[in-house]
């Protein structure tokens, strides 16, 4: 990859449960996997469900044994000033310092972001280049983006969201002449087709041609994710019964077929594509044993 700094790859979506912080873990493990170096950001210092899922797998390789790839992450602190406003210089200054120290260092930053509307969360928007919004596959999500006809689907108005993507992308013209590709990511799709289905498929296609962003196929629902969250594992770890804590699925498989597939509609500065998982060097990982609050 010959980049002057790291790609930046962004969250978000200001509705809580859309599949975020999964997402963002499964494109590092993945990336990870394909040789590349991976720093992941999570700014959501409430929840902090990215980091648990970072800490969740260091806790069950070390209990194991096992030889798995770690990105190098770092979680803001929980700030507790009495002042809000203080509070949010704090993060930002911090979440803007660790950006700069780390985004030469690495190949790809991934950043998952809290599902509210914070100056951290704008500016984290404003640094991506590419930025995932994963969307449940129903009109209350879709109307995180856009409000939409309940008839035809067609978009009525932007919602505050799209808004502020939408400032986000001239803010980053503005300081460097370069564009956020915006991908809006069906998540949890319902294995039966049905009228809402269809509706919630043309409303997300005709939003995205008004927000000047595109759709790509998500992941369908499925209970593997439930179970790996708690190892710490994702799709495209190996499907062995010790490392997975129990044995591997036909969804595993599927799953893991179907995030290849999101990866690929991304478009990442990706130049070489490794099959199989061959490209992680397990001697390689020995620096990224631990995660980092940004202090």
């Amino acid at each position: 990859m010959d980049r002057a700094s790291a790609h930046v790859i962004v969250l978000g979506n200001e509705k809580g449960g859309s599949g975020k912080s999964t997402t963002a873990f499964h494109l590092a493990i993945y990336l990870l996997y394909q040789g590349f170096k991976v720093a992941t950001v999570d700014v959501d210092s409430r929840q902090q469900t990215f980091t648990s899922y970072i800490r969740n797998r260091r806790e069950w390789s070390q209990s194991k044994g096992l030889r798995v790839p770690h990105p190098t992450h770092f979680h803001l602190p929980l700030t507790r000033g009495d002042s809000i406003r203080e509070n949010q210089k704090v993060e930002f200054d911090l979440f803007r310092q660790a950006v700069m120290e780390i985004e030469r260092d690495v190949n790809f930053i991934i950043i998952d972001t809290p599902g509210f509307d914070t100056h951290l969360t704008r500016l984290a928007h404003s640094l991506a280049d590419t930025l995932v919004t994963p969307l449940n596959d129903s009109l209350i999500d879709l109307d995180v983006m856009a409000h939409v006809d309940p008839v035809t689907g067609e978009p009525r108005e932007l919602s505050h969201y799209g808004r502020l993507v939408q400032r986000a992308r001239k803010e980053r013209m503005a300081i460097d002449g370069r564009t956020i590709d915006w991908v809006l990511v069906r998540n949890r799709i319902s294995m039966l087709s049905s009228r809402n289905m269809r509706l919630v498929q043309t409303g997300m296609e005709r939003t995205a041609l008004r927000l000047g962003c595109r759709v790509a196929e998500g992941i369908a629902e499925r209970v593997i994710f439930r179970s790996l969250f708690p190892v710490g594992m994702t799709v495209f770890d190996p499907l062995d019964e010790d490392l997975l804590g129990g044995l591997p699925s036909m969804s595993h498989i599927s799953a893991r077929q179907e995030y290849r597939q999101l990866v690929d509609a991304l478009h990442l500065p990706i130049t070489e594509h490794v099959d199989d998982m061959s490209g992680w060097n397990p001697s390689d990982e020995t620096r990224q044993e631990r995660d980092h609050e940004i202090a």
